[in-house]
């Protein structure tokens, strides 16, 4: 993935995302709206054929755009672990391992 900064304030930061898509941005988005200090948090695609996404991030004095969106990126790797762990336990209850066991493939 690469990152392309466009246009940077104190309070707003516009990055180009090359070969990301909606999903990737709509949960970056979605991280950051749950921050207090996040004014506006959108992306927007030109073209879904030949245009990369373009995240616009805003955010009030307390917290640099760079920082709110250093915090929704540990967010969401913090929730996938999350995710992991759970999905690993699920499995192997299910087949009747003890939950820190390796699942059975």
């Amino acid at each position: 993935m690469r990152l392309k900064v466009i246009s940077r304030t104190p309070e707003e930061l516009k990055i180009e995302v090359e070969g990301e898509g909606r999903t990737f941005c709509g949960l970056l988005g979605s991280v950051l709206l749950e921050d207090e200090n996040i004014e506006f948090a959108s992306y927007d695609i030109q073209h879904p054929l030949i245009s990369n996404p373009v995240i616009t991030v805003r955010t009030t004095k307390e917290k640099t755009p760079e920082e709110a969106l250093k915090e929704a990126v540990e967010k969401i790797l913090q929730r996938g672990k999350e995710l992991n762990e759970g999905f690993n336990k699920a499995l192997a209850e299910w087949q009747g391992q003890e939950p820190d066991e390796t699942p059975k493939t």
